[in-house]
């Protein structure tokens, strides 16, 4: 003869063990959703940066080809540079080990750059709802 208070017991477990599952379940679906947002989010802002010093070496080698004089060769070197590591940059491999390396040297060589060109020039990223932009 089964105890009757063995079935509250087991009550009990199950309850947890049903709680815990859709939990679970949920917070796969709810972290998938919140992962997809913040990688589209990451994604566009690193897009957003390289396209920046992409459009500047641009125009840097655009200066070079109208007047090779307009430079040093060291800030040709850095230019080329600049290039090389945004073309080594893994846009289709976002788990790559090297994109924080890149990203690193790419940012240091643009002020190096900038510095011994004499400009003035910064990324500050895409302007937000907290950054005010006056005309």
């Amino acid at each position: 003869m089964a105890d009757p208070f063995d079935s509250l017991v087991n009550l009990e477990e199950t309850h947890m063990k049903e709680g815990y599952d859709e939990g679970y379940s949920h917070g796969l679906i709810t972290g998938r959703d919140e992962g997809k947002q913040v990688g589209l989010k990451v994604g566009f802002e690193v897009g957003e940066e390289l396209g920046f010093y992409s459009g500047c070496i641009h125009i840097w080698t655009s200066a070079i080809q109208i007047d090779p004089t307009c430079f040093s060769s060291r800030a040709k070197t850095a230019i080329s540079q600049m290039q090389e590591l945004i073309q080594k940059y893994p846009l289709m491999d976002p788990e790559d080990l090297q994109v924080q390396e890149i990203m690193d040297s790419l940012r240091l060589k643009f002020k190096m750059l900038c510095s011994s060109l004499h400009v003035k020039l910064h990324y500050n990223g895409y302007p937000g709802e907290n950054n005010d932009i006056q005309f």
